[in-house]
């Protein structure tokens, strides 16, 4: 098998276990991975519009969530209201109940991501992350990532006096 091939392999099982795990861990509580990103993603950031949030999800290419959207709107986890400046954007909330299911979720990502700290112990991981990137970039959700890592970028320089 050339390297290529291999390291194709090897990513795409890495993914799919890692996503069998969290699928799993997220059971219990009814949602799925691309519905706990959203819940995430607004805890992390606030409110955002559906166009706002669509920019920033890894889990959905394009800018437009919208059935991600209903079905956490539907679960009483997300608020969805028309922007006072132009009624033409929702603004996207976490409901109580989302923002406590998004803190259950924040904990089960932070043992995913002690395992994954575990299991790269002693590794060099930005030689992995720069050829990650190499592949992803310009791909959307290369694109999504990289807005996220921006946006957590300026945040902790907000942050910093």
């Amino acid at each position: 098998m050339r390297k290529a091939e291999h390291l194709r392999y090897a990513i795409l099982a890495a993914q799919r276990e890692g996503n069998r795990l969290l699928i799993q861990a997220l059971k219990p509580h009814g949602i799925t991975p691309s519905q706990a990103e959203v819940l995430r993603l607004l805890q992390q950031h606030g409110t955002l519009s559906l166009n706002g949030l669509g920019q920033l999800l890894v889990c959905e290419s394009g800018t437009n969530p919208s059935r991600l959207v209903e079905r956490a709107v539907a679960a009483g986890l997300v608020e969805r209201r028309t922007d006072a400046e132009d009624r033409r954007y929702l603004q996207l909330s976490l409901t109580p109940e989302g923002e406590r299911l998004a803190t259950t979720v924040a904990g089960i990502e932070e043992a995913v991501y002690t395992s994954i700290d575990t299991a790269s112990d002693g590794l060099e991981t930005d030689a992995l992350l720069d050829f990650l990137h190499r592949l992803i970039d310009t791909l959307p959700a290369g694109e999504a990532l990289n807005k996220r890592l921006s946006l957590d970028q300026e945040q902790l320089e907000q942050l910093e006096p």
